[in-house]
C-alpha cells in the first residue's frame, strides 16, 4: 500500500506561539500529533519532547523484537501496537523527567495523537483531545474518543455536543502527557483499502469547525490533501483562529 502524507501548523488568529507539534516520518510509517498545554512555552516542549520520544522508541523497535519492553507486553493487541503503544509511554516518561529537571517545565503536558502503518493496516493511539478520522466512501468517522471533561459530560447526557463546542470548560483534558506515570493508552488498528484518508488534527481544528464542515472539505478537495489540508486551517482561522491548528492527512494508494 502506498501512502502520501500532507502535513501543516498554523499559529492560528489569537496565539503568540505554536505550541503544537508534529511527526512525518513515512520510512518508519509514523505520524503523530501533539497539542502542549503549560505556561512560558512549556506546552512547545511537552509536545517535541513527546513526538521526539515516540519516533525515537518506534526507531529503535523497527524490525527487533529482541529489545525490552519497559512498560511490559500487552498481550491482547499485536507487536506494532505494542511499539505504539510503549513509544507513547516511553514519551511520557521523558516528559515527566524535563519537569522534574526544571522548575520552569512544571505542570506542562500535551496531547498526542498517532498512527504507526504496517502493510495495509494502519495502529492508531491517542491520549487526550487530539483526534484521528477516517475518510472512506464518502464518510467521515471519528475513530478516537477525547479524553476531555466536556466529552465525559456529553456521554453521560449531561450536555449535548452542541453545548459543548462553547462550553467554557471545552479545553480541559482529563487524560495527557506529563500528568502520571501510569498513562493509559486507547490502541486499536484498522485494515486500510485504497482512497481511505486518515486526518490527525490537534483540538485547533476541532474546536472552530465541525465534523460535516470537516467532511465537507475532505469531499470538495477531490482526494487532494494537498488541497484538504490547507482548506482545513483557512477555515479554522476564518471560524477564529482561537488555538493553534495542525492537521496531518495520509492517503493510501495502491
Amino acid at each position: 500500500m502506498k501512502i502520501t502524507s500532507e502535513a501543516l501548523s498554523d499559529v492560528g488568529r489569537k496565539r503568540k506561539g505554536n505550541e503544537d507539534a508534529h511527526a512525518v516520518n513515512p520510512e518508519q510509517g509514523l505520524y503523530v500529533v501533539a497539542d502542549g498545554m503549560g505556561g512560558h512555552a512549556a506546552g512547545e516542549v511537552a509536545s517535541r519532547i513527546a513526538v521526539e520520544g515516540i519516533e525515537e522508541f518506534v526507531t529503535l523497535t523497527a524490525g527487533n523484537q529482541e529489545i525490552t519492553w519497559p512498560f511490559g507486553l500487552d498481550e491482547t493487541i499485536s507487536y506494532d501496537g505494542n511499539r505504539l503503544k510503549t513509544a507513547i509511554r516511553h514519551a511520557n516518561r521523558r516528559v515527566l523527567e524535563a519537569t522534574r529537571e526544571s522548575a520552569e517545565l512544571e505542570g506542562m503536558a500535551t496531547t498526542v495523537a498517532a498512527v504507526l502503518i504496517e502493510g495495509e493496516v494502519a495502529h492508531l493511539a491517542h491520549v487526550g483531545d487530539s483526534r484521528i478520522y477516517r475518510w472512506s466512501d464518502d464518510e467521515l468517522t471519528l475513530l478516537t474518543s477525547d479524553h476531555s471533561w466536556v466529552n465525559e459530560q456529553i456521554q453521560t447526557g449531561v450536555i449535548s455536543p452542541e453545548q459543548a463546542r462553547s462550553h467554557p470548560l471545552r479545553n480541559v483534558v482529563t487524560r495527557a502527557l506529563g500528568g502520571r506515570a501510569d498513562l493509559l493508552v486507547d490502541v486499536q488498528a484498522l485494515r486500510m483499502k485504497e482512497g481511505d484518508i486518515l486526518l490527525l488534527c490537534s483540538d485547533g481544528l476541532t474546536t472552530m469547525i465541525s465534523d460535516e464542515e470537516i467532511a465537507g472539505t475532505l469531499r470538495s478537495s477531490g482526494g487532494d490533501i494537498g488541497r484538504a489540508a490547507q482548506a482545513l486551517v483557512d477555515e479554522a482561522n476564518e471560524h477564529g483562529g482561537e488555538d493553534n491548528i495542525t492537521v496531518v492527512l495520509m492517503k493510501f494508494e495502491e
